[in-house]
This record gives structure tokens, C-alpha cells and sequence, in this order.
């Protein structure tokens, strides 16, 4: 290892009753990219906070660059030169890209005035590394996740941090721009700084990582030379058992259509069709911005439709709300599940019950015991992980609050499931669960479209994959025929025939 810059050990961290960190430990050296991985509510995270100042720990000793350190806040934090970017963007949305990088940043000496152009000044050179074109001016609120994420970054690289820690950084990101995100941390390993890369993407780890170390419950299991080690031993020390890694696009003949799009239009898709079948996944891919979360925001009446016509279960379908579609049987996962999924300050029970409010009353009165008794037998199904329906939403790791939404939707029943991203953040056995989950409905002859930023995900799931590039449909691939060279090449060519 290189010269030690960061020493953490015997950290200790309850959440009430419940202990996320047990004597965790990590040793990270000057100019090292090392990852940090586990399942989810092992404990990566809230080491990654509380090594930022975000969260206390209860015990621990810390050491920066050979000292002893106190870390008792994030200024703290950016004081010692270590900064985070975390899964779940803490922008204000309401404030501008400019605004959001300045905002608390000791490198940015603030004056009487604070004007856009001295803010131009000292931003630009950060959102060009990070690669968003965006104007200073623009509200984080109405960038998409994918291009708050690179804001977040060009804030992290604005504070000249020497340690940054990147909580799941490419979660949202498609493929061009986590090449970007690549070479901006082979460009930060050059120049000394060092990396502590949380991520559940074993492609990544071994792409971009020096050395890996592994959380289990709480507790560091081991660290392991990314050159010398391989998938199959970091899983095994993340979930103590083996897990099919490989899978394969789904097989079997589909049923009749039931959802038909043709020549739809709204203010961000163009002249866009397909045919879902009953049985069958249909994949979404393209680019950030492409139109993915807009075509489902389509179909579940979030976005006015312009043009074009769709039946559903041969019926004439234009959504007026969310209300209406789910009536007519239409659900969806949305992008962000904690903005635009999730009360976050309700229950578990709550949350999954959102989508049939309906039945859940008698006499105008809900009925708790309803929904717990509905609740416990999709959590099965999901394999939901948490202490009791009457927990907080909020208190689950990124992994089970991901499958109280898909539990929202299993118990209404949909005939189509629009799922958008379903794995970001998620581990690999969280993931195995979703991927089962997938599998299961379209046997028993439900339609998912399946939105993924990970091209290997849409390859083992979809038995067609539908790829779109600003707002219109570039190509129609068949599962057997797809392959990742030709789905970028259609999200990224002018000249790409569908």
C-alpha cells in the first residue's frame, strides 16, 4: 500500500437498538482508489458519513495523513481535505447549479456581493471536468438525477479535496458518462488524491480500484488486492453464500399485446411506438436525457400526451393522472425512489399501501391490520427486509426501501409495470431479488418495461431491448440479438435505424 492518508479503526455506530458498525475498520493510502463494498446495511455508508463528519460514531480512532484526527462535522471534514459525494444528492433544488457549489464551500471566498459572474468564474472549470454544460444559473430541481450527480461532483471537486469519498458516483450515470467519471478519478489518482469508491458494480471496482475492502454486517470481513482476487471471492465475503452471477436473457413465447404506442408525443418524446406483449420485459435504454423516465411519465399521466394514439388491453388509453392509470392498471417505479417513491417520514406499512388506499378503508376508516396482513405476503415475494411493517421507511438500507415500492405495486396488481432504473444503489443480492421479481411477474404474464443504465442488466432480463436517443426511437433489438456495441452505437449515432 502507498503511503498512508487515511487510518480508521474500532468504529462503532448504533441506530437505536440496532448496531450498523461493529469495529469496522479501513486503511486507505495517498493516491489509492480503494472500494468499499458490501451488501446493502452493511454498513458502507454510514462509515462513508461518518468519516465525512455527517454522522457521529459512537467509538472509533481516526488518523489523517499520520495524525490523530477529530472529525465531529463536515467542516471538520473539509478542513482535513475529505469530501463525499453521496448516493442520495443532498442538492437544493430550489438553488441554483452555481449556487449548490458555493454554498458552504471554504475555497470560495464570499464577499459583501456574491455576483453570477465570480461565481462563474470559479465554478466553470469544475462542471467542465465533471463534464455538465449546464449554466450556473440553471435550478438543480430541473436538471435529471443523472446531471445532479455530475454537479455534486464538480462540487466535491471544487473543495480540493485529497480524500473524496463516492457513495454508488455512477448509479445514474449511462455509459459515456461513467467513462468521464473514470478518467476524472485516474486524473485525481495522478495527482496524489485518494478515492474511497462505494459501489455494488463489480465490472467498476475492477476497472477503477486499487484495493477492495469488505463490510459484512457491520464488521470488516477483509481487504483484498483488486489484481489478485475476482467476483466470485468478494461475494462470498459479502453474503456468505454463492450467487448466479451470469443469468441470460429470458426465453419462451409471449403473449398477445397489450400495451400499443404509436407516433407518441409529448414535450420530450417524438413520434415514439412499440407493442408490449403479455409476458414479456421490454428493456429501455439511451443515453441521460434520452427520454427513459419521460416515456414512463407518459404512460402513468405525469406528462401531457401531444400526439399519437395507445390502446391498453385493446382499449383506447389516454391517461389523465397517476389515478387514472392506475385504474386502468398501469404502475411505476419511479427514477428516485426516496423524492418521487417514497414518504420517507411514514412507515413501511404506509408506503406500500399508497396504491390501494381503496380496499385498505371500511366506512371511510383505514385498517391497519389490512395492510399489514396484504403487506407480509408480497414482503415475502420481494423478500423485504425489516424489523415491522410499523418501521420507518426511512430507518431501511437503499436495497429494501427499493422493494417496499415494488410491494406497493405488487399488491395492486398491474397489468403493465413500468420500472425505472429498479436496481440503482441496490446490491448484488438485492439485485438477484429484483431480477426474480422481474422474472416472476412476466411468467405469470404480466408486461414490465424495465429502464436500466446498466446495458449487462437489460442483456440477462429483457427479451427485447428498446433504445432511445433524444426523445425518439432509435432501434428495436431482440434479446438474442442484442449486444452492448450495438445498443451504444444506437444511442449514440445520428444514424441509427430502428
Amino acid at each position: 500500500m502507498a503511503e498512508s492518508l487515511l487510518e480508521v479503526s474500532g468504529v462503532e455506530k448504533h441506530f437505536g437498538g440496532v448496531a450498523a458498525l461493529r469495529g469496522a475498520s479501513l486503511a486507505v493510502g495517498t493516491g489509492e482508489v480503494h472500494a468499499l463494498i458490501g451488501e446493502n446495511g452493511a454498513g458502507k455508508s454510514t462509515l462513508a458519513r461518518i468519516v465525512a463528519g455527517i454522522t457521529p460514531a459512537d467509538a472509533g480512532n481516526f488518523r489523517v495523513g499520520g495524525a490523530a484526527a477529530t472529525i465531529a462535522s463536515p467542516i471538520d471534514a473539509q478542513r482535513l481535505g475529505i469530501g463525499i459525494i453521496h448516493q442520495e444528492l443532498d442538492l437544493f433544488p430550489n438553488l441554483s447549479a452555481g449556487e449548490n457549489m458555493v454554498i458552504g464551500n471554504l475555497r470560495f471566498q464570499e464577499g459583501h456581493w456574491t455576483g453570477f459572474r465570480r461565481m462563474e468564474a470559479f465554478c466553470r472549470p469544475y462542471l467542465d471536468q465533471a463534464g455538465l454544460t449546464c449554466g450556473i444559473r440553471e435550478p438543480a430541481g430541473r436538471l435529471s438525477i443523472g446531471q445532479r450527480q455530475l454537479l455534486a461532483i464538480a462540487r466535491a471537486l471544487s473543495m480540493n479535496a485529497r480524500l473524496l469519498l463516492m457513495d454508488e458516483p455512477t448509479s445514474a450515470l449511462f455509459d459515456d458518462a461513467v467513462e468521464r467519471l473514470f478518467g476524472l478519478i485516474r486524473g485525481l489518482r495522478a495527482r496524489g488524491v485518494s478515492v474511497v469508491y462505494v459501489s455494488h458494480k463489480m465490472d467498476e471496482i475492477f476497472r477503477i480500484s486499487d484495493r477492495v475492502t469488505v463490510l459484512r454486517d457491520g464488521q470488516t470481513v477483509g481487504t483484498r488486492e483488486a489484481a489478485s482476487t475476482d467476483a466470485a471471492e468478494l461475494i462470498r465475503m459479502m453474503v456468505g453464500r454463492e450467487l448466479n452471477l451470469k443469468g441470460g436473457s429470458p426465453e419462451g413465447a409471449r403473449g398477445g399485446a397489450v400495451l400499443e404506442v404509436e407516433k407518441l408525443s409529448t414535450d420530450r418524446l417524438r413520434d415514439v411506438s412499440f407493442t408490449l406483449h403479455r409476458g414479456e420485459v421490454l428493456g429501455i435504454a439511451g443515453l441521460v436525457g434520452a427520454g427513459r423516465s419521460e416515456l414512463g411519465a407518459a404512460l402513468f399521466g405525469l406528462d401531457a400526451i401531444r400526439g399519437g394514439r395507445m390502446r391498453l388491453m385493446g382499449a383506447e388509453f389516454v391517461p389523465r393522472s397517476p389515478r387514472d392509470a392506475m385504474r386502468r392498471g398501469i404502475g411505476l417505479v419511479p427514477e428516485d425512489r426516496r423524492t418521487e417513491g417514497l414518504m420517507m417520514s411514514m412507515s413501511v406499512r404506509e408506503n406500500a399501501a399508497f396504491a390501494t388506499l381503496d380496499r385498505m378503508h371500511r366506512l371511510g376508516l383505514l385498517r391497519p391490520w389490512r395492510e399489514r396482513l396484504e403487506l407480509e405476503a408480497v414482503s415475502r415475494q420481494v423478500a423485504l427486509q425489516c424489523a415491522s411493517p410499523d418501521s420507518g421507511v426511512s430507518r431501511l438500507s437503499g436495497g429494501n426501501q427499493q422493494k417496499v415500492l415494488l410491494a406497493r405495486w405488487l399488491l395492486l396488481h398491474p397489468e403493465v409495470l413500468f420500472l425505472d432504473d429498479p436496481t440503482r444503489g441496490i446490491d448484488v443480492g438485492a439485485k438477484q431479488d429484483i431480477y426474480r421479481m422481474v422474472e416472476e411477474l412476466s411468467t405469470g404474464g404480466k408486461a414490465v418495461l424495465l429502464v436500466s443504465s446498466e446495458l449487462p442488466e437489460l442483456l440477462r432480463c429483457c427479451h427485447r431491448i428498446l433504445v432511445l436517443r433524444e426523445g425518439r426511437v432509435r432501434a428495436i433489438f431482440d434479446g438474442g440479438e442484442a449486444t452492448q456495441e450495438k445498443i451504444m452505437a444506437a444511442a449514440t449515432l445520428a444514424e441509427a435505424h430502428a
